[in-house]
Formats: C-alpha cells, structure tokens, sequence
C-alpha cells in the first residue's frame, strides 16, 4: 500500500463530512484493509462481512466494554460516573452469558413477535393522531414531530409510564447517547451522561415502588413477576433494565423511520413502487435496515489474542464491528449502494447471535405502520430546508431533525 492509499484510508468518525456519508470511507476499509486501526476510536474497525457477522456470535470477543472503560478512569473519575457504570454494567447489552442468558429469558417473553403484533392497533393509532396534528401544515420536522414522539410515547404504554413524560426520556435518552454511542466529538459526555443516570434511576426506582404497590398491567409489572432457573431480577436490574427498555426501545426506531423515509426520498422510484403496493412494506422496512441502519456499530472487546483477516488483535483491544458497512458488502449483496424495495436478503442491523436485538419486532412494526401512514396520508413528501445535521455517535445512526414538505392525501386515505 502506498502513503497515498494509507493516508485515503484515515478514518476519522469526528470528521463532518464522514458522519453525514461513512459509507465512502467503508468501502474503501473494506476494499483495502478490512481490520483497520483506528487511533481517535483506539480500537479496530472492520467493515467486510465475512468477518463481522460470525464475531458478534464470537465467544472468544465480550460485549462488557463498560468494565475496561471503568477501569481505566481515575479514582475520582471513578466515584462521579458511580451510578453511569453500576446501571449500564446490568444492561443485557453489555452482559456477557452466563448473566445475559438469565437476563434474555427473563425478558423474552414480552417481545415475542406474537406479543408485539397485539400491539398493532395502538401503534396505528398513535401514528395517525401525530399524523393529524401536522396534516394542515403542509411541513413538519419528521424526526421532532413524528420518529421521535411514536416510539416514545409507544414505549412509554408499555413501560407504564405517563406519556407527558416523554419530553422528560428524550433529554435522558439524548444525554446518555452522547456516552452509550460513542460521540467522540462530544465534549463532557460522560458526565453529562452520568447526570442522566441518577435521574432516569431515581425516575424507575419510584416506577418499580409504585408496580409492586398497586399492580398494573406492563412491562414493568411483567419483570417484576418474571421467574427463571436463576430467580427474579433484583431490585437493580430492574431499574437498570427499565432504563434499556426506554433509551433502547425509540432510539433505534427512531433512526430507522428517518433514515428510512431519507432512503426513500433519496430513491423516488422505489418510493412510487411502495406506495403503489404497500404488500412491499416489510422488505422495504428490511431494506431501510440494510441500506442505512440505526445501529452503525457495535463493540466488542477481545478477550485473548486472535487474528482477524491477517491482522494481530490483542487481548483486551476494542472491536467495533460496523454491521453498517457489512450491510453495504458486495460480497454479501449484489449492488449493495442500490436502494431497492423489493431486495430480499437478510441483513445485520440488528445485530446477530446471542445478542441479536431484544426489540428487533416492535421497532419493524413500528416503522411498518409509520411509513406505510406517511406514504398514503401525506401523499407526495420532500425533503425542504437545510441538508439534515447527523447526530455525531459512532454506535447509532440518525438525524437531528429532517425537514419535510408534503400536500395532505384527501381525508378517505385515514381509513
């Protein structure tokens, strides 16, 4: 490889230009050197997906990257980020089996896709009544007035919690994202983050009180009632697991309607095809997921040398395996920079194995019903404004917000 080349291939995720489009410089880590070192990550990023599909099953790799991260701070940096590292060492995420296997069983069962399905109806009518509120306007920010209040406020019912809250879990959730998704570029997130932890505690901990006062019928009351061969979760699993189920169940989703509906602006062919034919809506919604996923990473660390195409990993080292870029392998997807809705292959965004995302069918049912309403309601979309602003974080995938124009469907469509 010449300088030239090595130099092309510095991947900077800081960069402006690479947050808003990574893909170029995927292709390029992909094409030259797929287990790439990383030095503002200080750790390996790999892009091909011969190599990040089997390692997120890999058991020699573990997904507790909060245990090194707490030791390497200092006594003092320590003692302030105390409750930040106690919740998000009991996040299943971040758990490593035999702890996440008792941690999955315990919550398999209010996310089976039956389960979700029943849900349907709810998240129909919560997409048409944020649809209403904008339907006059001709214009909304998605992102603000519609990706982010769906998830949310669906999250909110099933968690129990009253939906006038969500103002409250969007500033935590954005808070701890800064820290959880990797934001290298963004100053004080660990402390910011931390803040954000004793509130969003303090918050579940009086929720869980209330539950085991007065039953209810959520998700809440489901984990406290839930049994296993290694009893129930404690107290502190309970609020930490809480926290998941909030900061996890709209982030992604979230991200998955924006950069879906993105996609298909982007793709006006494929989106007449769709609206055409709305039977297309789940592989659409796969290929939302394979074109340009919510979840551009995910790491891991190695828990003992091993060699990864050609390149020495040592013990201890970060892995960020970009389930993104592997999205976009030609290897594994003919035409892989083509958006089409009617592509029919499995893909990685939500992770693969042991650790294959919990919530993976509610936020494909989510995004479902909620393209499928602003395709046949708001009739022709634009995107108008400014270009959208990326969120900085390496591990997710979004926009700040995204500005569309549209002229309202006739009235019939809302049936």
């Amino acid at each position: 490889m010449t300088g030239a080349e090595a130099a092309t291939l510095l991947y900077d995720p800081r960069d402006p230009a690479t947050i808003a489009d990574p893909y170029p410089a995927f292709r390029l880590m992909r094409e030259r050197e797929p287990v790439h070192w990383c030095a503002p990550l200080r750790g390996h990023v790999l892009t091909r997906y011969a190599e990040v599909r089997p390692l997120l099953g890999d058991p020699r790799l573990s997904a507790d990257r909060i245990t090194p991260f707490a030791n390497a701070l200092k006594p003092e940096e320590r003692r302030g980020a105390a409750a930040l590292i106690d919740m998000l060492t009991r996040w299943a995420v971040f758990v490593d089996p035999p702890d996440h296997t008792r941690l999955r069983r315990l919550l398999n069962a209010g996310f089976t896709p039956r389960a979700v399905e029943r849900l349907a109806p709810g998240v129909r009518l919560v997409v048409d009544r944020l649809i209403d509120k904008v339907a006059d306007q001709g214009r909304m920010d998605l992102i603000g007035d519609f990706a982010y209040p769906l998830p949310a406020t669906v999250i909110a019912i099933l968690i129990g919690a009253p939906a006038a809250d969500i103002d409250l879990f969007k500033k935590w959730s954005d808070d701890l994202a800064g820290f959880v998704g990797s934001a290298v570029a963004r100053p004080g997130r660990r402390e910011t983050a931390a803040r954000a932890a004793c509130d969003m505690a303090g918050y579940f901990r009086d929720l869980v009180a209330e539950r085991r006062a007065k039953p209810g019928d959520d998700i809440i009351d489901d984990l406290i009632a839930a049994r296993g061969a290694g009893g129930a979760l404690t107290e502190d699993e309970l609020v930490a697991t809480s926290v998941l189920l909030l900061f996890a169940g709209h982030e992604t989703t979230t991200h998955l309607i924006g950069n879906g509906v993105l996609a298909l602006l982007k793709h006006p062919r494929e989106m007449a095809k769709l609206s055409a034919k709305p039977e297309l809506m789940p592989r659409a919604v796969e290929e939302m997921l394979r074109y340009d996923g919510p979840v551009m990473a995910l790491t891991r660390v190695a828990r003992e040398d091993m060699e990864i195409a050609c390149k020495r990993i040592g013990a201890g080292e970060l892995l960020f395996l970009m389930v993104n870029a592997a999205n976009r392998d030609p290897a594994a997807f003919p035409d892989p920079d083509a958006f089409r809705t009617e592509r029919d292959a499995p893909n990685l965004a939500f992770g693969f194995g042991p650790h294959y995302c919990l919530g993976a069918p509610l936020a494909r049912l989510e995004a479902k019903i909620a393209v499928e309403r602003l395709l046949a309601r708001l009739g022709p979309i634009e995107a108008t404004g400014p270009a959208p602003e990326w969120q900085d974080t390496l591990v997710l995938r979004g926009m700040k917000e995204f500005r569309i124009a549209f002229r309202p469907a006739p009235a019939a469509s809302k049936s």
